[in-house]
């Protein structure tokens, strides 16, 4: 990730990130689990749902991230 250095780069967007992961691939498991198909083919869609999710959610945060930096911008200069 290439975040600002100056930004101090806070955690908990990214445990929220994992915990939001996790509840997902944890429902995909659950629901699965009522259809009739084979414990590898669930575990492997339960996996590509952590997967797809965990980088949809970090790819919104580091781009929020990276959006609201102020490191980068020009300083404004007041009117004479």
């Amino acid at each position: 990730m290439n975040l600002c250095p100056k930004c101090d780069r806070p955690l908990w967007p990214f445990a929220v990130i994992l915990t939001i992961t996790a509840v997902i691939a944890f429902l995909t498991w659950l629901i699965l689990g009522l259809s009739a198909i084979e414990p590898w083919q669930r575990l492997l869609a339960t996996l590509i749902a952590f997967i797809v999710v965990g980088a949809t959610l970090l790819y919104y945060v580091v781009s929020c991230l990276r959006r609201h930096c102020r490191h980068n911008q020009p300083v404004a200069q007041g009117r004479p």
